[in-house]
């Protein structure tokens, strides 16, 4: 059996295959078909064959997607490295977080309340951790108000958010909907839109903001 694989491997050969389709055609390990064919000359056509099959497109890609998964493994070593460098976050680590993501995305403008918006789930669990376990919010004065297109189904958001938040649907306000030319016929990159966290709370607000006043205050000082 090995010798009729060898004979065609060598045919294979001769007629400019290379060694990779060879040991596919035959089903046979790569360093087989090399051992094999090592003898046979390969001319100046048939080696310019080789190399035009080597870059193909298909093997151009498949490299090209080879080299982004290398890359990407070592990316997600680096930033795996980098995670065991925090173990836990303590209670005044969340506040100083919490406070400085309200600084950076919080409602200043009305002083009665306290209001984050965001798309991202992450976000708005981090800051209903911290409106709870910080701000010692009680359950029943958190609203919230759902920004979204109209061509999105409404209930599906009220569902998304009120799961993420474990906030009761009942403390929503209606939803905004609105018409959305640009995500007409495209992938909907907000497909759940926007969530406002709303607490009516005047002394909630001027709290934050003397955290966010300190925080400037320490991160400034020499």
């Amino acid at each position: 059996m090995k010798y009729e694989e060898k004979q065609k491997a060598i045919e294979l050969r001769k007629n400019g295959e290379s060694i990779k389709k060879i040991a596919k055609i035959l089903g046979v390990a790569k360093a087989s078909v090399s051992v094999w064919v090592r003898e046979v000359p390969i001319s100046l056509r048939q080696r310019e064959k080789l190399f035009l099959n080597s870059q193909s497109l298909e093997v151009v890609e498949k490299r090209r997607n080879s080299r982004i998964k290398n890359e990407k493994a070592k990316r997600q070593i680096i930033i795996d490295n980098a995670g065991q460098d925090i173990k836990s976050i303590s209670k005044e680590e969340l506040k100083i977080i919490g406070s400085i993501f309200y600084w950076a995305e919080g409602g200043k403008t009305k002083r009665g309340m306290a209001r984050v918006a965001n798309s991202d789930p992450v976000m708005i669990k981090l800051m209903m951790r911290f409106f709870r376990e910080v701000c010692e919010v009680k359950e029943l004065k958190f609203r919230c108000h759902i920004h979204t297109h109209s061509h999105l189904n409404v209930s599906k958001c009220l569902s998304y958010w009120s799961e993420v938040t474990n906030i009761p649907i009942s403390q929503f306000y209606k939803t905004y909907s609105k018409p959305s030319i640009a995500s007409k016929g495209k992938r909907d990159s907000l497909p759940f839109g926007t969530l406002d966290v709303i607490i009516c709370d005047t002394n909630l607000f001027l709290r934050i903001m003397g955290w966010i006043e300190k925080i400037k205050k320490l991160t400034t000082e020499k």
